[in-house]
């Protein structure tokens, strides 16, 4: 960022939208917001190779405002995902390892004595970007995870009683490895509420794995990919999102959703309304991906797992049972009632799309 802007902290609940430049035209519709979505799409899948759908929800997700946490075993392609998302739109990035031995002011940045004016200059810190590529992001002690909650939930960072805004737009791609891994901490339940979606990358199919061994054999696809959009244009299209129309049957059908797994008897721990709130703003903005301009039931169920399953906190007779927060949520898909079109006799589906497991 090229100046600071200063401004008093602001408390919020459940999460704020990133502040827009004032639009000096109409947000763009639903087909034109898809467009330049599947165009950013393509231009990943020629690094990440037979994970579409994968890639697919990354965008939804910078388009829904939020932050995207990538969890998987070493190897899978987790950081060449969150570089090629960065290197495809034109903006500011950058990329910061997370270590046991990194400091909170090394994020959020540090207030430095000038000898010369006699007084302190702030040196802002890796999260002034766009696009913060976070790797492996549990390796760092809760103190130094815990910089990176102002900044994801209201979009300012505070030091020495000053915040400074972030620019929209902003997004945090963070990678981690499993828990169970050696020097791993695991993220605090604050920061993973944070996190719009969690998804996995998961090992390639045959035909994907010879294909990038033969495309990356000889140069690393991403030195030579090209950036296929702006921040501008980025900001737009989450005008564009924000435009999506959204019933309030499925506000409350999104509502009884997150009731359910408060309720439900093998979690202690259930989605909280910051996860409510991301839920629809993440089914808006794949809805925009369709080139729709209004919610459907199906969007809901298909982000269900990906934005919900990583809040749930298990009781220890489930992880005995081996029930996963993925079991719960198919089961709340069966059973909470899906609204149906005035007069339709259709038949609810009878669980979540294979698509979203």
């Amino acid at each position: 960022m090229d100046s600071l802007d200063h401004a008093q902290p602001a408390g919020t609940f459940g999460g704020t939208h990133a502040a827009l430049p004032p639009q000096t035209a109409p947000a763009p519709s639903p087909q034109a917001v898809a467009a330049a979505a599947a165009r950013i799409t393509a231009n990943i899948d020629q690094v990440i190779e037979g994970k579409h759908d994968t890639v697919r929800l990354g965008v939804a997700v910078l388009l829904a405002e939020g932050h995207l946490l990538i969890e998987d075993v070493p190897g899978v392609g987790k950081t060449t995902f969150a570089k090629a998302l960065a290197r495809s739109i034109d903006c500011s990035v950058r990329r910061l390892q997370f270590t046991p031995d990194l400091m909170p002011v090394d994020v959020t940045g540090v207030s430095v004595y000038n000898a010369e004016q006699r007084n302190f200059e702030f040196k802002p810190g890796p999260v002034f970007a766009n696009i913060v590529v976070g790797d492996e992001i549990n390796r760092a002690s809760p103190k130094t995870q815990s910089a990176l909650l102002e900044c994801m939930e209201e979009r300012q960072v505070t030091v020495d009683g000053t915040t400074y805004k972030l620019e929209a737009p902003f997004l945090v791609l963070a990678t981690q490895n499993p828990i169970d891994m050696v020097g791993t901490y695991p993220l605090p339940e604050a920061q993973r509420d944070r996190f719009t979606a969690r998804i996995s990358m998961g090992y390639p199919d045959r035909n994907a794995e010879i294909a990038m061994l033969s495309e990356h054999a000889s140069a690393d696809p991403l030195d030579v990919l090209l950036p296929v959009a702006d921040a501008a244009e980025i900001r737009s299209l989450i005008a564009g999102v924000r435009a999506i129309h959204v019933a309030e049957a499925l506000k409350a059908y999104a509502v009884d959703l997150a009731e359910a797994t408060r309720q439900a008897v093998d979690v202690r721990l259930g989605a909280s309304p910051r996860a409510t709130l991301q839920l629809l703003r993440a089914a808006k903005a794949w809805a925009a991906l369709d080139g729709r301009g209004y919610v459907i039931p199906d969007d809901l169920l298909f982000l269900l797992v990906p934005v919900l399953a990583h809040r749930l906190l298990l009781t220890a007779d489930a992880h005995v049972a081996g029930r996963t927060p993925q079991d719960v949520l198919a089961q709340i898909a069966r059973t909470v009632p899906i609204p149906q079109p005035a007069g339709s006799n259709g038949t609810a589906p009878t669980g979540i799309p294979t698509a979203a497991r």
